[in-house]
């Protein structure tokens, strides 16, 4: 057939419609006629308007026998869309014409019920799921979504999206709740009365494990054990259910001879505090739990348990210290009691590292200013102006000097020089051994002194521990002697008593961690040092500062625990009377004295909680590089040619340290006998 002739049989078909009355049964018969003239002939019958897609293109034939309403030639009309690739989708007074591929993205009707529109309208759906989970369901549905079509899984709200033709969606919608039921998977609690849920738990997981062995495509059972209540919680099908249920009935039965022997290895606490513990807590129990079952009534008096019998109701409770051990026997309800104390106890404690910085400036600045007159007449008169006593020191050591030979060079060599070192500048003066003899020794002096000492001990330990840190010298004190005179002129047995006294810096720190990041520290520090003015070895006189305290502190932070500024000025002036009140000739006869002295002392604290290991590697390894690059500056400024001691780069030192040794199964007791595995040692820090 030409072209030709479908077009005017296309014509002949839209004439003879359109003669029809409106709403008139229409029986559509098609051959190879272009869709655009279907289009076309479903306007006119239903009134509807359509926007066609230029895509849409290509020939149709529909073979109808009978007459069909309005309803009937568009729901026809839809199926010949669907079959030729296209879908009808609603766009308000419109409905669009387009391929399928964009139907998902175009916009189609979304319906809680897509049971009232046309089987090949594209609909949105959203089905929730109650009872599965919708993402395993994406999967099994996939298969039956065209691949326009979209199917997808929001796990958060356990929901499914279908887009997809009304049809087929009604009938996803059938599969979706026979698959979203209830299934005999679920969860049941045993609540153990004299088993160990977590020892239950353990014999219940071996024997999954050797039914997995046998055959690995069979549901894995989840058991788990709450210590808290002592029960025992399986989730799984009701036939595994049912089967570990009777197990679990047959490990719950009472103990015949009235208790059980368990060996629990600690991995923090000290087995020797702790068995004391709980073997009073296991009495107290047994004891609160006596008055329960009498109504009330005060039990009889049991004896205390001691070192080398049984405890109350047979409750024991030895520490091996060798091993670090707990040996409890104990009956089942208060072996849970006594295990799970010792879970909340036996917990790793973190450390706090201190730092304490002791800074010490001092300065002392002094002026001495004066003239010493000095007339001798043994016959006549004699007068002297010794206006300072250092003065009469200086002149007692320069006499002594000279009186040893009036003749030697030396001794009034070593006379002039003590003057000196006393701070006489200028001496002279005429000597008459038969007349009056004058003297003049001016005396200047000028001091400027300063000490700056900076100490910062570090001290690491664990939480409400106490720790003391001292380095310092034993220095002898003399405290008393003793000489017993004989008849003759010699002493006969003298001795004397010598006391050691630690001098140098001691730091004690107990830290107490509070909640959050705050540490309460009690602190016990004590700075002490020697006199540069001690006469003797034994008769030194000490500079001691101690400081006690208790604070408060953010982990971190630095703050001031102690303080002391001194600030001294001494001002003397010693003059002969009148003559030194003269103007300008008045300086002649006066001695003035000045001197200054300042210090200021400041005790600061910083303490660091370590919790984790990467904390404490960060801080010892900061530590280590301080003290090795001071090794390397000490080597530059002294610049020997010998091979001085260095410590190892830190990365260096920690590749040097040889890994732990394996654990093997003979080194960890059988839990069966022990109660409770031996920990393994912890794996070594790793290296930055």
């Amino acid at each position: 057939m030409t072209p030709l002739k479908i077009a005017m049989r296309a014509v002949l078909l839209c004439l003879a419609l359109a003669s029809l009355p409106a709403r008139a049964d229409v029986t559509l018969n098609l051959k190879d006629a272009e869709i655009s003239t279907l289009i076309a002939t479903v306007s006119e019958v239903t009134g509807k308007n359509f926007i066609v897609d230029s895509r849409v293109k290509g020939k149709v034939t529909v073979i109808s026998s009978s007459p069909m309403s309005a309803d009937g030639l568009y729901e026809t009309f839809l199926a010949v869309l669907a079959v030729n690739g296209f879908a009808a989708v609603p766009a308000g007074d419109t409905i669009k014409i387009i391929p399928e591929t964009n139907a998902r993205w175009e916009g189609s009707s979304y319906g809680g019920d897509a049971g009232g529109l046309a089987k090949d309208e594209i609909v949105t759906k959203v089905f929730p799921v109650q009872n599965v989970s919708a993402t395993q369901l994406v999967p099994i549905l996939r298969p039956m979504i065209p691949q326009w079509g979209h199917l997808g899984a929001y796990q958060p709200s356990n929901i499914l999206i279908i887009s997809d033709r009304a049809a087929n969606v009604r009938r996803l919608e059938q599969l979706i709740r026979q698959m979203d039921q209830v299934g005999d998977r679920d969860i049941e609690s045993f609540k153990l009365e004299n088993a160990s849920a977590a020892e239950v738990v353990r014999i219940l997981t071996a024997l999954t494990q050797q039914d997995k062995q046998a055959d690995p495509s069979m549901r894995q059972t989840a058991i788990i054990a709450d210590e808290r209540s002592n029960s025992v919680l399986i989730g799984g099908d009701r036939t595994e259910r049912g089967k570990y249920r009777d197990i679990i009935r047959q490990l719950d039965q009472p103990v015949t001879d009235g208790g059980a022997t368990q060996v629990v290895y600690l991995r923090y606490a000290t087995a020797e505090n702790l068995a004391p513990i709980l073997e009073g807590y296991a009495q107290e129990v047994a004891k609160s739990d006596s008055k329960s079952s009498a109504g009330g009534a005060a039990p009889a008096a049991a004896p205390a348990a001691s070192s080398g019998g049984g405890g109350r109701d047979g409750i024991r409770v030895l520490s091996d210290k060798d091993t670090n051990a707990l040996i409890i026997t104990a009956p089942p309800k208060a072996m849970r009691q006594i295990r799970d104390v010792i879970a909340q106890l036996d917990i790793q404690r973190s450390q706090v590292l201190v730092e304490a910085i002791i800074a010490e400036v001092s300065a002392t600045t002094s002026n001495q200013l004066g003239v010493d007159w000095a007339v001798f007449n043994k016959e006549r008169i004699a007068a002297a102006g010794i206006l300072n006593p250092s003065t009469s020191q200086a002149l007692s050591n320069a006499a002594s000097a000279l009186g040893n030979s009036s003749s030697s060079s030396g001794n009034t060599a070593t006379a002039a020089l003590s003057l000196l070192g006393l701070g006489a500048t200028a001496a002279g003066g005429i000597i008459n051994d038969n007349g009056t003899s004058f003297g003049l020794l001016l005396k200047a002096l000028k001091g400027d002194g300063s000490s700056n000492i900076l100490s910062t001990p570090t001290l690491l330990t664990m939480d409400n521990e106490e720790a003391k840190f001292s380095v310092g010298q034993e220095v002898p004190f003399l405290t008393g002697s003793f000489s017993n005179t004989g008849s003759g002129s010699s002493t006969v047995n003298p001795f004397q008593t010598i006391e050691r006294k630690d001098v140098g810096l001691t730091l004690g720190v107990t830290p107490q961690i509070n909640e959050g990041n705050v540490v309460k520290l009690k602190i016990d520090l004590e700075s002490s040092s020697l006199t540069a003015s001690a006469d003797s070895t034994l008769q030194q006189t000490t500079n001691k500062r101690t400081l006690t305290n208790t604070v408060v502190v953010e982990t971190g932070q630095v703050l001031v625990i102690g303080g002391l500024t001194d600030d001294k000025l001494n001002d003397s002036k010693n003059q002969v009377p009148f003559l030194g009140d003269l103007p300008l000739l008045g300086n002649l006869f006066r001695a003035r004295a000045v001197k200054k002295d300042k210090s200021n002392l400041m005790v600061f604290i910083r303490p660091t909680i370590l919790r984790k290991q990467s904390e404490a590697d960060y801080y010892t390894r900061k530590k280590y590089d301080a003290v090795r690059q001071a090794q390397i500056d000490s080597a530059k400024v002294t610049q020997s040619t010998g091979r001085q001691p260095m410590l190892k780069p830190y990365d260096v030192l920690m590749s040097d340290a040889p890994p732990p040794p394996p654990v093997t199964e003979q080194q960890v007791p059988p839990p069966s006998v022990a109660g409770q595995a031996r920990p393994q040692p912890p794996a070594p820090p790793a290296t930055n």
